[in-house]
């Protein structure tokens, strides 16, 4: 498969997993606390990835390990736990605008540390759809228009937080598959710290075998199998035939994404939030083309 074609089936798939997360989050925080389920997300994909990693341990890249490190615990530790604690602050509206700004973060990212070559087409068309994520999580409740600082600083850093490690990835990573670089990430790495925070939220204490823990445990199961193992393997191989910019704008499709399943659930979208969707997808078909490159 050509590249610019697997690239934007890629972004289009992982918009559907990514956004649907919410609805799981949402189920999961009905029978486990954010914390809890932050660090079974990531201790389950470590499980499920665990045979991957130990299959291939060959492979393990020791000479990028510090690019390892900071790649797993800025891209798959510390956001799980930013975000939820943000949330108990501010609407979900507002948490979905603050990460629709990873495309920008990555721009700053990369031409600052890494030295990206951004062309200005990729930064008109990153703002047009971030023009239309705002419309998206504005358009919908009046509510959401409430900000707090610690919030949002916390959702500031944690998308910070993503676009440090898509560019350190695509910089330092790429010469490790896509599957092995995931199964390296959440069974070698992160598979410890989830389980040391596990512990700390309680959970081994207070956790049996009755139908309310076993339902939310299904539906963190399916939150980090297809939500953040799978979608991690696949945000991997899209870095690898795309750009870091590229692969951050799914973070404005998603929102899209959650609206239409609030929609299934009974939520009625506004005629803001329809613009907004047309926006967004207008803003994409600016990162399409390959014009000349910013003069640095």
């Amino acid at each position: 498969m050509k590249a610019d074609r697997e690239k934007w089936i890629l972004l289009v798939f992982l918009s559907i997993i990514w956004g649907s997360s919410f609805i799981l989050i949402k189920k999961s925080l009905d029978h486990f606390s954010p914390y809890q389920v932050g660090a079974l997300r990531v201790l389950i994909a470590g499980i499920i990835l665990m045979p991957i990693a130990i299959s291939k341990y060959k492979l393990f890249p020791k000479k990028h390990l510090k690019w390892l490190l900071l790649a797993a615990f800025t891209g798959n530790f510390i956001p799980m736990f930013l975000f939820p604690i943000a949330e108990t602050e501010v609407s979900s509206s507002i948490a979905g605008i603050v990460n629709s700004m990873m495309p920008i973060f990555v721009i700053i990212v990369g031409a600052l540390i890494w030295k990206f070559e951004t062309t200005r087409r990729q930064i008109t068309g990153t703002l047009i759809s971030f023009t239309g994520v705002c419309l998206l999580a504005f358009g919908g409740n009046a509510e959401s228009g409430t900000f707090k600082l610690i919030p949002i600083l916390l959702l500031l850093l944690a998308t910070l937080c993503y676009a440090v490690s898509t560019t350190t990835v695509k910089s330092k990573l790429m010469e490790v598959s896509s599957t092995v670089l995931s199964a390296f990430v959440f069974s070698f790495v992160l598979f410890l710290p989830s389980l040391i925070a596990l512990t700390f939220t309680g959970f081994f204490s207070t956790f049996s075998f009755d139908e309310d823990h076993l339902t939310g445990l299904m539906f963190v199961s399916l939150l980090s199998i297809f939500g953040t193992g799978l979608a991690m393997m696949m945000n991997y191989r899209l870095l690898k035939v795309s750009s870091p910019l590229f692969a951050s704008t799914v973070t404005l499709l998603m929102p899209i994404v959650a609206i239409i399943w609030g929609f299934l659930d009974g939520e009625k979208l506004s005629v803001l939030q329809f613009a907004g969707a047309g926006i967004v997808i207008t803003g994409l078909i600016f990162l399409r083309s390959k014009p000349n490159l910013i003069k640095k």
